[in-house]
């Protein structure tokens, strides 16, 4: 290692007062003692852009680093390398002379290395007794060490702003999600608010971020994607869905997409005789039934009974039955909450109990349970007209045709015939036209067996057989 305070370039090129303050940097630094070459080697590289150098030189400098035979770059000991040009080359992959030598340049001109030419410009190292080198001319790496705690501060600062940006990326994309799909929610359902403003303004921040984005830039989108999604939850709190989403798991209240408007009017038309069609009566807004009883509820409709985990015993446990029950008809929340709002509670339990009795003979119950929802609204409508007659058509069901008539065989026909003639509930599809069957004619000629050759004989000459 030279003994000179400061070193010079060799030639023409001049001495620069760069030059000079890094070398005064490097003899002022506090020796650390020991470090690990490729562990500083490593922080140079988290830390390149800061320090102004690119990949190839950092290619370059780890080259020089292999050629120091040691692990451990210790302060005091030999740390001047002087391999030629072309061993250079060949461990840095290859590179060019020209670009070789610009490289290195870019490595001083950083302070990452300082060189220490020879009186003739080459490098060589000059040995004493026992094959000692007293004297060596090429790159010094002793700023490796003198600097190593400053290149471990630079990469932490690295690591720790890239980490920042990775959050700031994510929380991003989180606020950008929640705030397009909780738009496109209240637009979907129709909810009172602000929707359009704010979905403009969410298009406004919706703009792609390049991966070079400065860090001003990604926390400024950040802070105005959060002041937005706030007003979106506002404007969301201030409507009554979350007054009828409950807690309770056990309630199975999802959001139901409403499917498009039916006519209400035309399921009267597809049950039957004695369907729920009632005498106007003024309805029951207060959720009691008071002329109805839960066993008559139970014995009228007993499909319901199979649908509930224990036994139905008050109509608490009706009414959860219902709200299960009302899924599987396709009933959606909004109908069902407005009708347990204008018919009460129990009463559209009942309902909905009756239509899963009947689920046969109507097309579709949710546009059935809002049709008797509209015409309770005028007091058009009342529960228990519908489970009497359920009753009567259970009643009449389970009686056996000769239980309340006895006659002998002289008057079986004129009794038989006085009775009055059950009237079937006829299903809707009943009453569709049968397609017509291009097939009917062969299979009624299969039906009728052929004639014999006698009968179109007979039939040609106009004589019997």
């Amino acid at each position: 290692m030279s003994d000179a305070y400061f070193t010079t370039p060799f030639g023409r090129r001049p001495m620069t007062f760069g030059q000079l303050a890094r070398q005064v940097a490097v003899r002022s630094a506090p020796a650390e003692g020991q470090v690990q070459k490729w562990q500083v080697f490593r922080d140079i590289t988290e830390g390149k852009a800061r320090l102004g150098v690119s990949d190839r030189s950092l290619a370059v400098l780890h080259a020089l680093l292999s050629f120091h035979p040691e692990t451990v770059l210790t302060s005091g000991s030999d740390l001047v390398v002087f391999p030629s040009n072309r061993e250079l080359s060949l461990r840095a992959h290859g590179m060019a002379a020209a670009t070789l030598r610009r490289h290195l340049a870019a490595l001083i001109e950083a302070g990452l290395i300082i060189r220490r030419d020879s009186p003739n410009g080459k490098r060589y190292a000059r040995k004493g007794p026992g094959g000692v080198i007293e004297t060596a001319y090429g790159f010094d790496l002793s700023p490796l060490i003198s600097r190593a705690s400053e290149f471990e501060r630079i990469a932490e600062e690295v690591r720790a702003h890239r980490h920042a940006i990775r959050l700031l990326r994510e929380r991003i994309t989180l606020l950008r999600r929640d705030i397009r799909k909780l738009i496109a929610f209240a637009e979907q359902e129709k909810l009172p608010g602000p929707w359009h403003d704010l979905a403009v303004r969410f298009a406004d921040l919706s703009a792609p971020l390049p991966a070079t984005t400065p860090s001003d830039v990604l926390e400024a989108t950040a802070t105005a994607l959060q002041r937005l999604c706030q007003e979106v939850h506002k404007s969301l709190k201030e409507n009554a869905i979350f007054q009828n989403l409950s807690a309770n798991e056990s309630q199975i209240e999802r959001h139901q997409q409403t499917p498009p408007a039916e006519n209400p009017d035309s399921e009267s038309a597809q049950i039957a005789a004695t369907a729920y069609a009632s005498a106007p009566t003024s309805h029951q807004g207060n959720g009691n039934p008071s002329d109805i009883h839960l066993p008559d509820v139970l014995t009228a409709c007993p499909t319901i009974s199979s649908y509930s985990s224990t036994p139905i015993s008050s109509w608490s446990d009706l009414l959860k039955t219902a709200e299960l029950i009302r899924l599987f008809l396709g009933i959606g929340q909004h109908t069902w909450h407005e009708s347990c709002q204008i018919l009460g509670s129990r009463t559209a339990s009942v309902v909905v109990a009756a239509i899963l009795e009947r689920h046969d003979q109507i097309r579709s119950p949710r546009a059935y349970l809002h049709s008797l929802t509209t015409r309770a609204k005028t007091g058009a409508f009342s529960v228990a007209p519908m489970i009497k007659a359920l009753l009567r058509a259970r009643l009449a069901a389970t009686q056996p045709p000769n239980a309340t008539l006895k006659v002998t065989d002289n008057t079986a026909g004129e009794a038989i015939g006085s009775l009055p003639s059950p009237r079937r509930a006829e299903h809707p599809a009943e009453r569709l036209p049968m397609p017509p069957f291009p097939g009917q004619s062969r299979l009624r000629d299969l039906k009728d067996p052929p004639r014999r050759p006698e009968h179109r004989l007979f039939a040609r000459s106009g004589h019997g057989p």
